[in-house]
């Protein structure tokens, strides 16, 4: 039997929140982390990139290196209570980034000389991996730290997503070490072959880059080479730690056929090739409830609406009704797609949107009362 949102929040330690852009993806993260720290759990709502009025409720900056906890007078005004607590944390991969060098760097000397170094902020972005590398490393290390009971991820739009949930795999493909032999040819060989070898190489350089870019670019592959080792075996370990029990994976859509598209595309990564956990959808922004805005042909029964009026509110509400079977069945799609061990949930459009603690309140609070499979 599937689980429902209630038993994610209550039992995950992760819960990776995927999907489009626009789906309103960052706001059902965070009313998920929300609900869960009212339920008494340590949580860590991680963003990655928030609407402005959002970022400011929650209290976060692009640049911040460690999460913000939201104030108890913050969290008591939406039904929070000790022990639950609610962290909030926007991603900055080049922060992360820096982060790992100042930890598996071979010395604090060594991590400074890289990261003045001219070109490694251009490399690492380069690298295919290297900053959603970073960022599961972020995660991976909230984790095992145990600082938190769960943590509510908000990924990028769905492709990024993948490239931010299979960077394990990907980095590894840099971390090999053809890369670094190509730079250091010192690496192999040894005696007069390492010598000779290694002034070609610095000769084709010189031609291709410039001296000093030449110099530069080995000082940068020199001391990365450090961390080399650490993050291959890393990155195996976070291959499995995303397919652990305790980790759980929602895609949230819209009912847009964009949004949806993307919600298939996901589904089929996720599970066929990555073979991550997933646990469900949630249909964000919908009219699946049922609930209508405008009134129905009894309200003109005794109404001394003009006729003209009336006429347009009858056809507004014939289109609501309409739009309202239309999510009722991209529900029941959903529904049909999964199998016993995930859910297909409906999260209501809220006519105000969600930019702050309230809103992301009434949101939570939404979610939890229609918690329908």
């Amino acid at each position: 039997m599937s689980r429902g949102l209630a038993e994610l929040i209550a039992e995950q330690t992760v819960i990776v929140c995927a999907g489009a852009g626009g789906v309103g993806k960052t706001s059902v993260a965070c009313a998920l982390a929300l609900a869960a720290a009212r339920r008494g759990r340590r949580v860590l709502a991680v963003t990655i990139d928030p609407s402005r009025r959002l970022a400011e409720a929650l209290g976060v900056a692009r640049h911040s290196p460690e999460p913000i906890r939201l104030s108890a007078a913050t969290l008591a005004a939406v039904g929070v209570a000790p022990p639950g607590t609610l962290d909030a944390w926007m991603l900055d991969p080049q922060q992360v980034s820096d982060n790992v060098v100042h930890r598996f760097a071979k010395t604090p000397a060594d991590a400074d000389r890289l990261l003045n170094n001219r070109m490694y902020r251009n490399i690492t972005a380069m690298v295919a991996g290297m900053q959603e590398y970073t960022a599961v490393e972020a995660l991976y290390e909230f984790v095992t730290e145990g600082r938190y009971d769960l943590v509510v991820l908000d990924t990028p739009p769905s492709r990024n997503a993948l490239h931010f949930l299979d960077a394990p795999s990907r980095i590894t493909g840099f971390l090999d070490g053809r890369v670094f032999r190509f730079f250091l040819p010192s690496l192999d060989g040894d005696g007069v072959a390492k010598r000779v070898a290694t002034k070609i190489t610095e000769k084709v350089m010189d031609i291709a880059f410039g001296q000093e870019t030449r110099v530069e670019l080995m000082s940068f592959f020199a001391l990365f080479s450090a961390i080399l080792h650490r993050l291959s075996h890393n990155a195996a370990e976070m291959q499995a730690f995303f397919r652990r029990p305790e980790v759980s994976f929602l895609i949230v859509t819209s009912p847009a056929r964009e949004a949806l598209d993307e919600a298939a595309f996901f589904e089929h990564r996720a599970r066929q090739e990555l073979r991550l956990p997933l646990s469900g959808f949630v249909l964000n922004r919908s009219l699946a409830f049922g609930e209508r805005l405008f009134p129905d042909d009894a309200y003109f029964a005794d109404s001394q609406v003009p006729e003209s009026a009336r006429a347009k509110l009858r056809a507004l509400a014939a289109r609501e009704a309409e739009q309202v079977a239309d999510h009722q069945q991209v529900l029941a799609n959903l529904a049909a797609r999964v199998d016993g061990d995930c859910f297909a949930q409906a999260a209501p459009y809220l006519e105000e949107g969600v930019s702050d603690i309230p809103s992301l309140a009434r949101l939570a609070d939404a979610l939890f009362a229609g918690d329908r499979r």
